[in-house]
This record gives C-alpha cells, sequence and structure tokens, in this order.
C-alpha cells in the first residue's frame, strides 16, 4: 500500500523507480541495475529484513545512499539503521518535502 502512495506522491517528479516486495529483490534489484542512484529501503519486510537488504547493498556499492523507512521512531531504530549502513532515516507516513529534501541532500542535486 505504502507503494501506491509514494508513487503518487513522486508523480511528475521525473523520478522513475523500482519496488521490491522483500528484501531479498531489494538486494537483486540493486545488483542487476545499476543505474539505481538512491535506496528506500522498508526496514520491516519478509524473508530478508531492510537491515540485512541494507548491509549486502552496501557490501557491494558502498556509495549508494539508503534511506531507512519505517513507522516506529525510536531511538535504537534509528542506531540500528544507521549500524546497518542507511545514510538517512524517515518515518511513515513519508511526508513528499521531507523525502525530496533527504534526496537533494543525499544527490548533492
Amino acid at each position: 500500500m505504502s507503494t501506491l502512495v509514494l508513487q503518487k506522491n513522486l508523480k511528475g517528479e521525473n523520478i522513475s523507480f523500482y519496488c521490491a516486495v522483500n528484501g531479498w529483490e531489494a538486494v537483486e534489484l540493486v545488483q542487476h541495475h545499476p543505474e539505481i542512484n538512491l535506496v528506500l529501503m522498508d526496514l520491516k519486510m519478509p524473508i530478508m529484513n531492510g537491515y540485512e537488504a541494507t548491509r549486502l547493498i552496501k557490501e557491494q556499492r558502498p556509495d549508494l545512499p539508503i534511506i531507512a523507512q519505517s513507522a516506529f521512531t525510536s531511538k535504537e531504530e534509528r542506531q540500528n539503521a544507521k549500524k546497518a549502513g542507511c545514510d538517512d532515516f524517515i518515518t511513515k507516513p513519508i511526508s513528499k518535502s521531507e523525502l525530496l529534501e533527504m534526496m537533494q541532500r543525499l544527490l548533492k542535486w
């Protein structure tokens, strides 16, 4: 559901994106699509969680910016995301302006 909201919110921003239904698929997408220049990583996913997926992605592409997204905003959640390799953290529901600001900063637009 949040993917549909995200697609709707980013429509007209000239942003292309791929959607993964689990962490393993996210890792595979990054491996097979070198044009990906930013990852918005949900931390709670089936098969492989976002922390592990982030670690694997960062092993292969350490400079690829990853923004963790979660409905949980605890200090521990943020610290775990940072330890896994996430470059920033955004809480759900995602604010379009906050997300675009993070993307601009991380991608140096």
